[in-house]
Parts: C-alpha cells; structure tokens; sequence
C-alpha cells in the first residue's frame, strides 16, 4: 500500500489546491502501479508552520513562499 507524504508551508496552499495535489499525486502513483492499487493509496499533506522551513540556511515563510509562487524574489 503506497502512501505518499508531502510537506508544505502552512497558508501557501488553499484546501482546493490540496485536494489537487492529493488527487494528482494518486493519479501519477496509479498509472505506474494499476488502477486497482487506487483504493489503497494513501496521500498525505503535512502543513509546516511558516518560518519553520528552511533553505540554504534561511527561514522560509508563507509570505515567502508565495512570493515566490508569483515570480518574485523572496
């Protein structure tokens, strides 16, 4: 049974974007796998709390992240 687990900044991702990623993330697992493995895919989104990511030694907040998202340096 595969579980895919992801991690994301708390606030960057809307509940709808989420569903999107669950749901396309379990479509690409399927289509390596076998549409009968789909019932027993698990998908799960872990939310960090903004500043508690980091990159290249800097804290990462969700202004940050959205920043980013629209094509702007952080």
């Amino acid at each position: 049974m595969p579980l895919i687990q992801v991690r994301v900044i708390k606030d960057v991702f809307s509940k709808e974007q989420k569903r999107q990623i669950i749901g396309k993330l379990t479509d690409a697992m399927v289509s390596i796998e076998g549409e009968s493995m789909r019932g027993v895919t698990w998908c799960v989104i872990e939310e960090v709390e903004s500043g508690d990511w980091g990159i290249g030694g800097n804290a990462l907040t969700a202004a940050d992240a959205q920043a980013l998202a629209r094509g702007k340096a952080a």
